[in-house]
């Protein structure tokens, strides 16, 4: 599995967002991105996550910042999640977690003793010139925006 590291070019994606649009890491360039991956829709830490995200898009938007959400979900699901929890933001649908194993988020879970393979929850901050800003790997899903302002130092 690869293991990202912050000061590094974060990988090249393109990925089909909830209304079947494409976009790729190259359309935020000038922008600085937060990029979170979650395993799955409308369950109860992902929608605290994309909740906490959500509700603070606008303070997100006025520090320069994006927000996309990648989980292995279909469009359909992104659609229903999105309407279900009025997230102001992008989900990109990996089923194919071409996106998720470029990041080094796709790996072996372990849950009530069984092993499976699935997505590791993690956000990578990315700044305007495309490089890795941070990593933050174990996510507080309720606090998530206050755990990224705490670590950057934003204001």
């Amino acid at each position: 599995m690869i293991q990202l590291v912050e000061g590094i070019a974060a990988p090249e994606f393109s990925g089909v967002i909830q209304n079947g649009e494409t976009i790729s890491l190259s359309d935020f360039k000038g922008k600085k991105l937060i990029l979170y991956f979650y395993p799955k829709d409308s369950t109860p830490g992902c929608t605290a996550e994309s909740c906490n995200l959500s509700d603070n898009y606008d303070f997100w938007k006025a520090k320069g910042y994006e927000v996309v959400g990648v989980s292995p979900d279909s469009e359909t699901s992104h659609q229903k999640f999105i309407q279900k929890y009025g997230l102001k933001f992008n989900l990109i649908s990996d089923t194919s977690k071409e996106i998720l194993q470029a990041y080094g988020v796709w790996g072996e879970k372990v849950n009530y003793g069984k092993t499976y393979m699935g997505v590791i929850r993690t956000t990578v901050v990315i700044d305007e010139s495309g490089i890795i800003e941070k990593i933050f790997r174990k996510v507080d899903t309720k606090e998530h925006t206050n755990q990224i302002v705490k670590d950057l130092v934003i204001k």
